[in-house]
C-alpha cells in the first residue's frame, strides 16, 4: 500500500508512472487509483509456443530407410536443438517411422537399448520413452519434465534415480524436494520435528517410491514397502528435503529430484540448480497449469523460464508428456475440468 501511495502520489505531482508488479491483487488496487499498471515481464514466457523437447518430421521413406541403416543420422540444414528428439515419419506410410535424439552437428542417434526401463518400469508412450533416454543418460546434467497430472513425470524421475543410485551406484544418494507451498488454505504449524513435519509434505514422494518398492522388492526377507523406505532414508540412500534449506548447500555426487517445481520463481530455480556440484544430476518436474503460488502463472514461473533459456544447452534435455497414464479418471480430469 505504501508503494501504490508513492505513486498515486508521484502521478497527481504531473509526473509518469508505471506501477509494475507481480501480485495481481496489487495491480487491480493500483488500476482502481487510475494508475498505469504492468505486470513484470522480464522473466516471463509464451507457455503455449513452450518448446517441447520433441518435432515431427515428415519425411521421404528413403530418409527413414537410411535412419535405421546408420548409426548417425545427418539431418543438415535444419534448425535442430542439441538432445531434441525426432520422430521421422514417412510422407507415404505413417507406420513406417522412427525415433532418435539430436547429438553434435544436427546428427540423429538412435535411443540406446539400455534407457528403455528403470527399477522395472516402462515406457507407456513415446514421451516417457524420450523421458527415459534423457534421466538414465549420464551426460545430461538437468533434465526438466513438464506434463499434466498422472503423465508419469515424477514416478518416472524417482525410477531412474533409484537404478542410478542403488542398482547401479553411479550417484551416492537419491535426494528428493519440493516446495513446501500449500494447496488452498493452509492449515497451520505441524507439530513435531523437522522430518516429521517433511513426512506430511513429502507424502506424495512417499506414495511414489512405495509403488516402486512394490514393483521391486529388494528388501529383507518380510520387510514392508514403508520398512524398506525408513530402512533407505536411516542408511541415507534416499534423503527427502525442504527447498527452504537448500541455499549455501554444494551437492556432489547425487542424483536430485525437485518436484512441483512449477512453484518455483525464476530466481528460486536459479539459486537450486547453482547448488549442484561435480557428479550431480538434477531433475526438475512439474505441472504449468497447477501452480498453487499466489504470485506465479504457467508463462512466469521458474520451471517454464528454465525450459525456454537452457534449450539447446549441452547437457540439458526436456520432455512435456501429454497422455495421462496414471487412470481414466486422471486423464479426465486433466482434460475436462
Amino acid at each position: 500500500n505504501l508503494i501504490i501511495a508513492t505513486a498515486y502520489n508521484l502521478q497527481r505531482q504531473g509526473k509518469t508512472t508505471i506501477f509494475v508488479s507481480k501480485d495481481i491483487s496489487a495491480r487491480l488496487k493500483a488500476d482502481a487509483l487510475g494508475l498505469e499498471v504492468q505486470d513484470f515481464e522480464r522473466e516471463k514466457t509464451d507457455f503455449d509456443t513452450l518448446y517441447t523437447g520433441w518435432r515431427e518430421m515428415s519425411v521421404p521413406a528413403a530418409v527413414v530407410d537410411d535412419f535405421y541403416r546408420s548409426e548417425l543420422l545427418s539431418l543438415a540444414g535444419r534448425e535442430l536443438l542439441q538432445n531434441e528428439f525426432v520422430l521421422l515419419v514417412d510422407e507415404t506410410n505413417p507406420k513406417h517411422s522412427g525415433i532418435g535424439r539430436v547429438v553434435e552437428r544436427n546428427g540423429l542417434k538412435h535411443l540406446s537399448s539400455q534407457f528403455e526401463a528403470a527399477w522395472r518400469v516402462r515406457p507407456r508412450s513415446k514421451e516417457q520413452r524420450m523421458a527415459l533416454e534423457l534421466l538414465l543418460d549420464p551426460e545430461v546434467d538437468l533434465v526438466t519434465l513438464i506434463g499434466q497430472a498422472g503423465t508419469g513425470k515424477t514416478l518416472l524421475a524417482l525410477a531412474a534415480g533409484l537404478t542410478l543410485t542403488l542398482s547401479d551406484e553411479r550417484y551416492e544418494k537419491l535426494l528428493v524436494s519440493r516446495p513446501v507451498i500449500p494447496l488452498g488454505r493452509d492449515i497451520g504449524y505441524l507439530p513435531g520435528t523437522k522430518d516429521e513435519k517433511m513426512k506430511l509434505w513429502m507424502q506424495p514422494i512417499f506414495d511414489n517410491l512405495s509403488y516402486l518398492m512394490g514393483l521391486q522388492h529388494n528388501g529383507k526377507e518380510g520387510e514392508t514397502n514403508q520398512q524398506i523406505m525408513a530402512r533407505l532414508i536411516k542408511d541415507d540412500d534416499v534423503e527427502l528435503e525442504a527447498l527452504t534449506y537448500i541455499r549455501g548447500r554444494s551437492i556432489s555426487k547425487q542424483f536430485v529430484v525437485v518436484d512441483e517445481a512449477q512453484n518455483l520463481t525464476p530466481h528460486e530455480v536459479k539459486t537450486i540448480i547453482s547448488r549442484v556440484g561435480e557428479g550431480t544430476k538434477m531433475v526438475m518436474t512439474g505441472d504449468p497449469q497447477q501452480i498453487d503460488n499466489p504470485y506465479l502463472d504457467s508463462s512466469s514461473n521458474g520451471l517454464t523460464y528454465a525450459v525456454e533459456r537452457l534449450k539447446g544447452r549441452q547437457g540439458f534435455g526436456h520432455v512435456t508428456l501429454t497422455k495421462s497414464e496414471r487412470s481414466h479418471l486422471s486423464s479426465l480430469a486433466a482434460e475436462y475440468l
